[in-house]
């Protein structure tokens, strides 16, 4: 019963997640049904298949009436809570961060949902963009290159714990197979909601561990921008991202 749950340590639009023992359990709203739960256990079983260090899933269940994924307890602190502790650890983590990143980004991901689709889905439910906007967006990603590599979809910080035996990756909802620098677009996206400089600190390591260049990963920014806006998000962070998606199509 969820009376026997002890505090949530995490609150979010889709679940709660609690730790009950040697296991967490995310919770699902209410109103979700079994479905998501499958859909993302399918997503963290696959990475946790190729090596990854990611929760080791241990099934679905039912609290309640309500939808759980249980998942496998790890020990540790998220690296955006260690960066909160000591900001001058903020460029040692966020390397970290892109290291992490780039080992998932070499896997091949065939057989996820084509982040393609993904991000087309996304773009044609933002309530907040005009059917042309939606269109030309649309038009953009269609152009764009893409690939079959792992991508995480939330990847930052808060969702990277370091334990003992090195770096988890956690929330694996919204992965997809696809284009690791429209990845690498989202979290610099994401980063620039709560703070910008951060951002900028986490673009400029990447190039510097890298041979991509700028332009290669903010040409995603408006087709990544449009997705987001079918988050439930508060209306500062929907406004900075219709400016910037009408910034990019005003100069397109």
């Amino acid at each position: 019963m969820i009376g026997d749950l002890k505090k949530a340590i995490g609150q979010g639009n889709t679940a709660d997640v609690y730790v009950q023992e040697d296991r967490v359990i995310k919770l699902y709203k209410s109103h979700f049904s079994e479905e998501i739960a499958t859909y993302e256990e399918s997503k963290l079983a696959f990475a946790y298949q190729k090596g990854l260090q990611v929760p080791k899933p241990l099934g679905i269940n039912k609290i309640d009436g309500k939808i759980a994924l249980l998942m496998a307890f790890v020990e540790g602190k998220t690296l955006g809570q260690l960066i909160e502790t000591d900001m001058d650890l903020l460029d040692h983590y966020l390397g970290v961060s892109i290291d992490v990143q780039q080992k998932m980004h070499a896997i091949n991901a065939v057989g996820l949902e084509p982040m393609a689709d993904k991000l087309a889905r996304q773009i044609k439910s933002a309530g907040l963009l005009t059917d042309s906007e939606k269109t030309a967006l649309l038009m953009q990603l269609n152009s764009k290159p893409m690939e079959n590599k792992l991508c995480h979809g939330d990847f930052h910080c808060y969702n990277l714990i370091e334990g003992k035996t090195g770096v988890t990756i956690i929330d694996w909802l919204d992965a997809s197979a696809g284009q690791p620098l429209a990845d690498v677009c989202r979290t610099y996206l994401l980063y620039g909601g709560f703070a910008p400089a951060v951002a900028e600190c986490y673009l400029t390591l990447y190039l510097g561990k890298t041979a991509h260049k700028q332009a290669d990963i903010l040409i995603w920014l408006p087709i990544i921008a449009g997705a987001r806006l079918s988050e439930s998000l508060p209306e500062s962070e929907q406004d900075r991202l219709v400016q910037i998606v009408r910034a990019h199509l005003l100069n397109t």
